[in-house]
This record gives structure tokens, C-alpha cells and sequence, in this order.
């Protein structure tokens, strides 16, 4: 059991990494569509604003359809759905073709995390927090590793090749849909009635867990979305350099959810909740306001120790309510992450054309500090063992 659990776990892992890296291309087309097609920001936040409702916010529904119907198609397919009408990209046309492939995009990365969060776990009873982090990183670093992959290939093959970056997607895809079957205790549980009670039993702390996702996850989207043009248009930088720090960011955020998991193993998921809210604050400050290598480690330190509370919020709600465990994942990931991304994405952009974008984007590094006194809300709790 053991041994099957790791294998789902390693496949699980290495489809989720090539989902968020396509989840991070619309970070890396920004630039170079605005520039090619004129996007205004506001349009650019619109394009992020439909990424997030198609890839995130409408994950609950696929996590509802998930734990009905058990279908493994729902993961299986979803990096070679995500990858083609992603990295088509390139090959918009105007502001609608684009809005219509990172529409169909996110349906492929909506549909994968639900149950692959499920079933990532599952035959592995013992440190889940660990295990989940593992899960959880392997995404983070795919959304490190997609800036400069999209804008590596853009570079080297030109906007009008982009396609080839569906490649990995679709292997992986192939590779899912041989190796992964389904859940022997799911076998001929095809039409489960979905249950309301569990969620009813536990809404408060459900309900503060999610909202502390989406205060963390205006900063970690908007950053995903917005990071490269910032530092493109505001402070100097070339696309390269503007790709690599949003790499360098998400590559510390996979290293900060990583040791937040084996951190709740030892010490509870509210403590660590809390000490990631208050102590990124100086450090997002220092990014903002500093300068030079000072500035760039506050981007790295600040978005590790912000990201330790990625899988904590997903285990957390996991053993709140077990028996919906992927309609609970999908309201600590995708559905949290698409409330944040479809309020602040569009204002970022709106405000940043009639302000600056050191004025918005900085103004966010206040929603941690907002989290830690939410925090205290959550019930107390056993160290896990």
C-alpha cells in the first residue's frame, strides 16, 4: 500500500509541477503581448483575471465532480489541456483569441488539482503534512520554473513557435494516463452523493482558513501576474532578468511550503500560520523599498517564509472534513487563490495605470499582517506527531 501511495505520489507530484508551470505563462506573455498587441494594464489584469477564474475559481466545481463521479480523467488530461491552449499563446491574435486560450487553459489546470490534491496522499498515513508539501512544492516549482521556460522558448523560437511548449504537457499527460489507475476503495463508487453535513460541521474554522488563503494569495498571484512587468516597466530590468526574479521567488516559495509541511508535522499548523504572516511583512517591505541585493533577498526570504502555509491550509481542511477531501482542496487552493486573483488582479492593473505599480503592489504587504490576527481565531491545536 505504502509503495503504491508513493508511486501515486511521485506521478501526482510531476503532473502538478508542469500544471502550475503553464499556470505562470500568462506572468511571462504579459510583457511581450503588450508590447506586440498594446495591451493596456488594465487588459494585462483582465487576461490575468481570466486565468484565475477559469484555472482557479471554478476549481470547486471540479472538486464537487471529482468526489461524484471518481473519473481519473480529471487529472489525467489536465497538463495536456492546460499546455496546448496555453502555449498558443503566442499565436493571439488580439485581446479575445488570447482571453480564449487562457480560458481553455484553465479548465485543464482547474481540473487536475481537486483530485490530484485528493488522491496525492492517499496510502501514505503517517507526517501527511510532509508528504502534502511535497505535492504542494512540486507545483511551486513549477510556477518557478514557467517565466523562464515560456520566455526562454520565446526567445530562442520566437513568439509564433510558442506551441512548442505544449510538449511536456502532453507527454506527462500520456505518461498519467498509463501509469495512474484508479483507487481500489473508489472502485464502483461512481455516483457518491456529495454530503453538505461534513462541510456544515466545521464551517468557522474552514471559513478562516479560507480567508486566510486568500489574503496570502493576493500577494503570491498578483506577484505571479504582475512581478516581471513590474520590475520591466518600474525598476530596469530586462525580461530575462524581470523572469529570473519571479523565478527566484517561486523557486523559495516550493522551499518555503516544503519546510512549512514538515514545520506543522512538529509544531501544528497554527503556529506555523502564524509566525508565516507576521514575519513576512519587514522582509515584503524590504523588497519594495530597498534596493539592490538587499531588495532582491526581501523577495526571496519574504516569499519563502509566506509560502510555508501552502500545504499547512490544505492538510488542515483535509482533516477537518476527510470524506470531501477534494472539494475542501479545491476551496484552500484553487477557489481561495481565484477570489484573490479576480478581486486584486483587475484592480492592480486599473489602479497601476492611473497610479504607479511600486504604489499598488506595495500597498499588498499589508494582507499578512491582516492574516496573523485572523490566525488567532483558529482553534488550538495538538502538536502532530
Amino acid at each position: 500500500m505504502v509503495r503504491t501511495g508513493m508511486l501515486a505520489l511521485v506521478l501526482y507530484s510531476l503532473g502538478h509541477f508542469f500544471i502550475d508551470l503553464y499556470s505562470s505563462a500568462v506572468g511571462a506573455f504579459q510583457p511581450l503581448l503588450v508590447d506586440k498587441l498594446h495591451f493596456t494594464l488594465t487588459q494585462a489584469g483582465i487576461l490575468g483575471g481570466v486565468m484565475v477564474f477559469s484555472g482557479s475559481f471554478l476549481q470547486p466545481a471540479y472538486g464537487y465532480l471529482s468526489d461524484r463521479f471518481h473519473s481519473r480523467l480529471f487529472s489525467v488530461l489536465a497538463p495536456a489541456v492546460a499546455g496546448v491552449f496555453i502555449a498558443l499563446l503566442g499565436l493571439a491574435w488580439n485581446f479575445w483569441t488570447a482571453a480564449a486560450l487562457v480560458l481553455a487553459g484553465g479548465a485543464g489546470i482547474a481540473s487536475f488539482h481537486p483530485q490530484a490534491s485528493a488522491r496525492a496522499t492517499l496510502g501514505l498515513h503517517t507526517n501527511r503534512g510532509r508528504w502534502m508539501a511535497v505535492f504542494i512544492s512540486s507545483g511551486s516549482l513549477g510556477l518557478a520554473a514557467g517565466p523562464t521556460y515560456f520566455a526562454s522558448i520565446i526567445q530562442w523560437l520566437g513568439m509564433e513557435r510558442s506551441y512548442v511548449a505544449a510538449i511536456p504537457g502532453v507527454i506527462v499527460s500520456v505518461m498519467l494516463l498509463l501509469c495512474l489507475r484508479q483507487p481500489a476503495h473508489l472502485e464502483g463508487a461512481r455516483h457518491r452523493k456529495f454530503e453538505l453535513a461534513p462541510l456544515r460541521a466545521v464551517w468557522k474554522p474552514l471559513t478562516i482558513l479560507h480567508v486566510l488563503v486568500v489574503l496570502r494569495s493576493a500577494v503570491q498571484i498578483v506577484f505571479s501576474q504582475f512581478l516581471p512587468l513590474y520590475l520591466y516597466r518600474e525598476r530596469g530590468f530586462t525580461l530575462i532578468q524581470a523572469t529570473a526574479a519571479l523565478s527566484m521567488y517561486q523557486v523559495a516559495g516550493a522551499l518555503g511550503g516544503f519546510a512549512g509541511g514538515h514545520m506543522q508535522d512538529r509544531f501544528g499548523g497554527r503556529r506555523v500560520i502564524l509566525f508565516s504572516m507576521i514575519a513576512s511583512v519587514p522582509l515584503l517591505a524590504l523588497f519594495f523599498f530597498g534596493h539592490g541585493i538587499a531588495s532582491l533577498a526581501g523577495l526571496a526570504i519574504g516569499g519563502l517564509i509566506l509560502l510555508f502555509t501552502v500545504p499547512v491550509n490544505v492538510v488542515m481542511a483535509q482533516d477537518l472534513a476527510p470524506s470531501q477531501a477534494g472539494t475542501v482542496s479545491a476551496l484552500m487552493m484553487g477557489f481561495a487563490w481565484g477570489v484573490a486573483g479576480l478581486i486584486f488582479i483587475p484592480i492592480i492593473g486599473w489602479a497601476s495605470d492611473r497610479l504607479s505599480m511600486q504604489t499598488t503592489m506595495s500597498s499588498l504587504i499589508i494582507f499578512p499582517l491582516i492574516g496573523f490576527f485572523f490566525t488567532l481565531a483558529l482553534p488550538k491545536e495538538r502538536k502532530n506527531r
